[in-house]
């Protein structure tokens, strides 16, 4: 059967509720930030790099300059290369809600624009962000005016203080693998992983990376338990999976960053944020390797924010998907149900039912 547009009359007021409960929260989020010495910042989409994650993937167009020769731009999948230029240059407490786009994402949880919550703070451990988590998580309740998240038959108190899980913790909880025995620094080994995978009845090919099968294991035995009851913080991610996170000062095998999730649904990715730029180009280098041995494309390294990079102060970070928040307090089953105008599918193009 024919599905009603978004922009049907009937449908939209059946909407409207939600995309108001989203206006309230987003005024809520903002008004607690600035209480708090905050700025709000509106970081340029157009950027030389769109990130460099290997399994991220960016829209790409092309500038043409008053010489009229075309250089590649993308739209940025995270404003966080522009937000930190701006702590280089001395701005110290800032936020932004920011449309970010990402290719070959689209689903019941994706869309390829959407919204992300982005704040820094300088000379701050990232701990503190964890304490900002619980604090969105009440004030995206207190707009929908529920108790309860509510996703796909699982409930989560908004209101109750979040578990703190380390990811070697969760592994071992929920899949029976002694993760950090693989890891030496930010070395791993994908062998020992394989064989202990294989003893638990997880399977994984003979040719998968190490990083394939930790996402394995996260996605099927990992995540469907966390935020059930409570939300979940996930920290002290494995020092290889650090991304743009500084190691943590105790072991070398981890990183200070954790993922926040409510429902199983990951809302959040807080970093203690790495200053050193010959490290993130290293970084960078290797992710854009794994990416063109995979998809056989790279991005470019935006080298104006590695030089910006040396010169940031240490700073904590995070990310946390807008949407998915507003989702959750709404308990809408869909992104699509809380964005005032969803994306067109131009595979549905010339379909009056989209």
């Amino acid at each position: 059967m024919s599905e009603t547009p978004w922009w049907n009359a009937d449908r939209h007021a059946d909407r409207r509720p939600i995309l108001l409960a989203r206006n309230r929260t987003r005024r809520a989020i903002g008004d607690w930030l600035e209480a708090r010495d905050f700025i709000e910042v509106d970081p340029s989409a157009l950027q030389i790099s769109p990130g460099n994650e290997a399994h991220l993937h960016a829209f790409a167009t092309t500038a043409i300059g008053n010489d009229g020769l075309p250089h590649p731009m993308y739209l940025h999948t995270s404003p966080e290369f522009a937000m930190k230029k701006l702590l280089a240059a001395g701005e110290r407490r800032i936020f932004a809600f920011a449309h970010v786009w990402r290719n070959r994402e689209r689903g019941s949880r994706h869309s390829p624009e959407f919204t992300m919550l982005e704040w820094y703070r300088v000379g701050e451990d990232y701990t503190v962000l964890m304490a900002d988590c619980a604090a969105m998580l009440r004030l995206a309740a207190e707009a929908a005016g529920v108790r309860l998240f509510r996703y796909r038959g699982t409930d989560c108190d908004p209101f109750a203080e979040p578990e703190r899980l380390s990811v070697a913790e969760a592994f071992a909880r929920h899949a029976g693998i002694d993760l950090l025995a693989t890891c030496r620094g930010a070395e791993t080994d994908a062998e020992a992983l394989r064989a202990q995978c294989r003893a638990v009845g997880i399977g994984v090919g003979d040719d998968d990376t190490w990083s394939l099968m930790l996402s394995k294991v996260l996605v099927e035995k990992v995540e469907p338990h966390l935020g059930h009851g409570r939300a979940t913080i996930l920290d002290r991610y494995p020092a290889a999976e650090a991304a743009l996170a500084r190691p943590a000062p105790d072991d070398d095998r981890v990183a200070e960053r954790f993922e926040l999730y409510a429902c199983g649904v990951e809302l959040a990715n807080g970093f203690g944020e790495l200053t050193d730029a010959a490290e993130q180009r290293h970084r960078f280098e290797l992710e854009m390797e794994e990416k063109a041995r995979i998809y056989g494309e790279r991005y470019p390294i935006d080298e104006d924010f590695l030089a910006a990079l040396a010169q940031m102060p240490a700073a904590s970070g995070i990310a946390l998907g807008f949407d998915r928040l507003v989702m959750l307090a709404t308990s809408a089953p869909r992104i699509d149900d809380v964005l005032w105008t969803p994306v067109a599918d131009p595979a549905q193009n010339g379909d009056s039912t989209r």
